[in-house]
């Protein structure tokens, strides 16, 4: 027992006190005095005596640390843990895991410390071991009892022991032990030990009504047994006396499992899953209780047949019969803690496929072990295949990445703690030794030193990247662009820190190359002289991309255009900039530079259609910002081009594609758009003179719109109205083909017939297709 420490809380003069039962009045006091919610902090015992002192009456409390009560139960100690225990462990319960599962990797981490610190000390204190067997764990679930099992022969513990770390909640032998070792610097700290924050044990009350552990330290003589129930706050302690339970060396622990835990935690199956997940690679062997079958061979008699005597014939045959046996079950052994250069590429390629369940070979591994400030071991792998799912390219939570701590599975779900989404497709372990995690040892804390595993984890995966891109079978990363090109074009837009380590990756066609992919460096490596920048065209296909107007003059001068044909492609490229110094430039907007522009002709050129620009400006109206030559046009009349700063008519399309788009910014967004007109086309040289001799012609104005809507849809623009669109597009077929092969003749003939048998005298009705003037410019 603890002092006791005795204060006078209150005194008052006897003559204040009211006139009552002394029982009454001394319980007023105590819940006058008690910390509000009428209860000492658990863990606390307080006796409160009242005292005459001269006129006074005096409360006094006796508090003391309750370790021990004075009662036993049986041939048992009862004991109060030294904390809020019904708090505490509520908050294990219910807060601190995510899973109920993990409870077995927690008792299975302990008992691995235990045989850990047995072998560590033995070094020193051989007699530590003793006759106590060999360092193991074994688990044996009871579905008859609903109990499971958990032995293991490690250093055991005392009863002192017993009450410091099992009654003592948050407080860990193994922190502990590692302190001491720190300490005494000969012994040195190289170990193994896992649990460090002392709460693992109670995660046993995640499925357990009730924990039994009986314990036998090589250095007592005596074992104990600890025993408690959940939502209880206190525990028993009793000295083992039962031959048959007697344990050589270690420690038992029994879970009588709750009713709903029952049917699942006590079957040897999951309990066989739970190991192969968590525990598969720790360091000791791992043993559970299965049922297996074997063939055996039995003599059975002949049934006699009729008439026959004789003693009955007998025969061999075969029978299966089920039995019970311990079976290991972490047999494999931890691929990443060997020397890479010791490891053949079928054995990575083996783990891969047994630890993600995967089928097909992986396109590359990785295998390196981090020193210095940070320091773990890791195997990242790049997928023989990508995600049939669109769902997963962007979904961070993909269970790719297996972080173990010392060997044991900690957890496979992460958003984004150790790979950004746009790498989530790289599957591996990291297994560190000292990566900081909150007590559950499942949720990641935002650290530096988790930032610093970030890095290199990207870095290291990078370099695999690149390792295939720079392989001499090409076939590999045309693979691997074909699954993956997706996620690296999303880093473009998410990741600018790395843009230096994504951009070398990219690959695209383009109009030299229109069945191979281009990396930016061949591009760069191909481009003139006189070029200074990547020019590139984004549409919704590559056969638009080829046939699109804005390509005609930069072909002509040899220059090559990156064509970027999926959704994704504009914003990454815009979020890239530049590339070596020469920036990206959309061909489809306004202010396009070719480097080698005759400047004289230019001037002439605006000088002679500046008055047909200001035109056709008037005739369009707000439907264009402006109109002006264009340098980028050889064959098309027209071409209609974005503002410099507003959508493409790429873009345009994908933001009206959106399901959840925002029709309010569109308008807005889409900026203003600018015909461009090439004065070498004879329909824009007739509209030239049309402008200057016959402003007012409304065959000129039809031809302006239709001129205009044509390049709407040549310009990979959507036209606000389809419908009017075609009436316009027939109309003009009409002028340009009436009567082109004999079709007014045979009118002429009808109609000459249909004049003799009128007789109503109508005027004739002349349709518009047989007219033709002598300047119609549709006329051969």
């Amino acid at each position: 027992m603890a002092p006791a420490l005795s204060r006078s809380l209150y005194t008052t003069p006897l003559t204040s006190v009211p006139i009552t039962p002394l029982s009454s009045r001394l319980s007023h006091l105590r819940t006058a005095f008690l910390p509000r919610g009428g209860a000492l902090r658990t863990g606390v015992s307080c006796s409160w005596n009242l005292e005459k002192r001269c006129n006074r009456f005096a409360v006094k409390c006796d508090a003391a640390v309750a370790e021990k009560e004075t009662t036993e139960e049986g041939s048992g100690e009862k004991f109060e843990y030294q904390a809020e225990v019904s708090r505490l462990l509520d908050l294990i319960v219910h807060s601190l895991y995510s899973h109920k599962e993990v409870f077995l990797r927690e008792l299975v981490s302990n008992a691995s410390d235990a045989l850990d610190k047995l072998r560590f000390l033995s070094v020193t204190e051989p007699s530590l071991l003793g006759d106590g067997g060999d360092l193991e764990i074994r688990i044996k679930p009871d579905p008859d009892n609903g109990t499971i099992t958990i032995t293991d022969t490690g250093i055991g513990m005392t009863k002192e022991e017993l009450i410091d770390c099992l009654g003592t909640i948050a407080q860990s032998g193994t922190s502990k032990f590692l302190k001491a070792l720190k300490e005494n610097k000969d012994l040195g700290a190289d170990n193994g030990l896992i649990g460090q924050f002392g709460v693992g044990f109670y995660s046993a009350f995640l499925v357990a009504e009730k924990v039994v552990v009986s314990t036998k330290s090589p250095k007592s003589d005596k074992q104990y047994v600890w025993e408690s129930v959940a939502d209880s706050s206190s525990y028993v302690i009793r000295e083992e006396t039962d031959p048959e339970n007697i344990l050589r060396r270690g420690t038992q622990i029994t879970l009588y499992l709750r009713e709903d835990d029952k049917y699942e935690f006590a079957e040897s199956t999951r309990i066989k899953n739970l190991v192969k997940n968590y525990s598969q690679f720790v360091g000791f062997p791992i043993y559970t209780w299965q049922e297996k079958s074997r063939t055996i061979e039995v003599e059975e008699e002949e049934p006699a047949k009729e008439g026959e005597e004789g003693e009955p014939k007998k025969k061999k045959t075969t029978k299966t019969e089920k039995y019970w046996d311990w079976e290991l079950a972490n047999e494999t052994k931890p691929l990443w803690m060997r020397n890479s250069k010791e490891v053949e590429k079928g054995e990575y390629n083996e783990f891969y496929k047994k630890a993600f369940n995967e089928f097909l070979d992986p396109l590359a591994h990785t295998h390196f072990t981090t020193e210095g400030e940070v320091e773990f071991r890791s195997i990242l792998y790049i997928p023989g295949m990508g995600p049939l799912n669109n769902e997963d390219v962007t979904n961070p939570k993909t269970k790719n990445i297996r972080l173990y701590v010392k060997r044991v599975f900690i957890s496979d779900d992460f958003d984004g703690e150790l790979f950004p989404r746009y790498l989530s497709f790289v599957k591996g372990v990291v297994d560190s030794d000292d990566l900081p995690l909150n007590v559950s040892r499942e949720i990641l804390q935002e650290s530096r030193i988790v930032r610093i595993m970030r890095k290199r984890l990207i870095r290291k995966t990078f370099d695999m990247i690149q390792e295939i891109s720079e392989s001499e079978n090409k076939e590999d990363y045309k693979k691997f662009w074909e699954n993956f090109g997706r996620f690296l074009k999303l880093g473009c837009i998410e990741d600018t820190g790395n843009h230096k380590r994504i951009t070398p990756l990219l690959r695209f066609y383009s109009s030299k190359n229109e069945e191979e992919l281009t990396s930016l460096d061949d591009y760069i490596e191909n481009m003139g002289e006189n070029q200074k920048a990547i020019y590139y065209l984004a549409t919704d296909s590559l056969k638009s991309a080829k046939s699109a107007p804005f390509l005609e003059k930069l072909i002509q001068k040899d220059i090559e255009v990156l064509y970027l044909v999926e959704p994704i492609d504009e914003v990454a490229i815009q979020n890239l900039q530049t590339y070596k110094e020469k920036k990206f430039v959309d061909i489809s907007k306004e202010d396009l530079e070719l480097g080698d522009e005759d400047e004289v002709k230019d001037r002439e050129a605006k000088q002679e259609f500046n008055l047909l620009c200001d035109w056709i400006k008037q005739q369009l109206g707000d439907k264009v910002a402006k109109v002006q030559v264009s340098n980028r046009l050889s064959s098309s009349p027209c071409v209609l081009v974005s503002g410099k700063f507003g959508w493409s008519a790429n873009m345009e399309r994908l933001m009206k594609a959106q399901a959840l788009g925002d029709t309010s910014s569109l308008e807005f967004m889409r900026g203003r758009r600018i015909l461009e007109i090439n004065p070498d086309h004879p329909i824009i040289k007739d509209l030239n003179a049309a402008c200057k001799n016959a402003p007012e012609s409304t065959e000129a104005t039809r031809v302006v719109d239709l001129l205009y809507d044509t390049a709407i849809i040549s310009s990979g623009f959507t036209p606000d109205s389809p419908a009017e669109l075609g009436n316009k597009i027939y109309e003009m077929m009409a002028m340009a083909v009436g009567g082109r092969w004999g079709r007014v003749e045979e009118e002429e003939e009808s109609s000459t017939v249909n004049e003799g048998d009128d007789k109503s005298g109508e005027t004739e009705v002349v349709e518009p297709s047989e007219v033709r003037a002598e300047s119609d410019p549709w006329q051969d």
